[in-house]
């Protein structure tokens, strides 16, 4: 069966470190909503600005919406974005899709409890793409091999994290039924960057939206 692993199973560690992060929803945030209840993440432009510009892409053309947390590792980090994830079909080829399209933009700051990375293929640093991974717990020893762009706001978004986290699983590991990223809603149209984006997206940003790069 060819699934990509991300190559960070092994490494995976279940420590436990509190979210330093305020639960607000600012001009550089990402509302992402599913069944089990909504997270907030908050962009990082400042540290991987093409990793947040192709976020957007994606998101505005509503590229998200549908596509699954199709792996878990309890404790660890989930898994989504996979654009084949939308085809219950193709189960043998999730998280292979969306991949190849991003260069490597690492930092030093440490994938603590919440940090949004892009998922790579095994040995392939230069790999990102569509597909995101989120840690549930610090994980030191991925610190500085994958891009972090982003990380979860606030103590609700994590509890929805651990409801998805908390799925069945079959004996592969991945979930019975993976959750997806629903149809969600914005406040309005706006005037930002978003503006022209329609309602009924699976991930949706502030009416003034406005990210910046470098």
């Amino acid at each position: 069966m060819n699934r990509n692993r991300v190559g960070i199973a092994a490494a995976i560690l279940c420590g436990a470190l509190g979210l330093a992060a305020s639960a607000r929803v600012g001009a550089q945030d990402a509302t992402v909503e599913t069944a089990q209840g909504s997270f907030v993440i908050h962009l990082l432009p400042e540290i991987a600005p093409l990793h947040v510009e192709h976020f957007l892409k994606v998101a505005k053309a509503d590229g998200f919406n549908g596509t699954t947390f199709h792996r878990i590792i309890l404790r660890g980090i989930i898994q989504g974005g996979d654009p084949l994830s939308k085809d219950p079909k193709l189960t043998a080829r999730y998280g292979t899709g969306g991949l190849g399209l991003l260069k490597a933009e690492f930092s030093n700051r440490p994938m603590t409890r919440g940090s949004v990375a892009a998922v790579l293929r095994p040995n392939q640093p230069n790999s990102g793409g569509d597909q995101f991974f989120i840690c549930l717990s610090r994980q030191p020893v991925l610190d500085g091999r994958y891009t972090a762009f982003a990380q979860i706001e606030g103590p609700d978004s994590m509890e929805t994290l651990r409801a998805i986290a908390n799925a069945p699983r079959g004996r592969d590991g991945l979930p019975v039924k993976p959750v997806a990223i629903n149809q969600g809603h914005r406040e309005d149209q706006g005037t930002g960057i978003f503006g022209s984006v329609a309602r009924g997206t699976g991930v949706s940003f502030p009416a003034s939206d406005s990210v910046g790069g470098s």
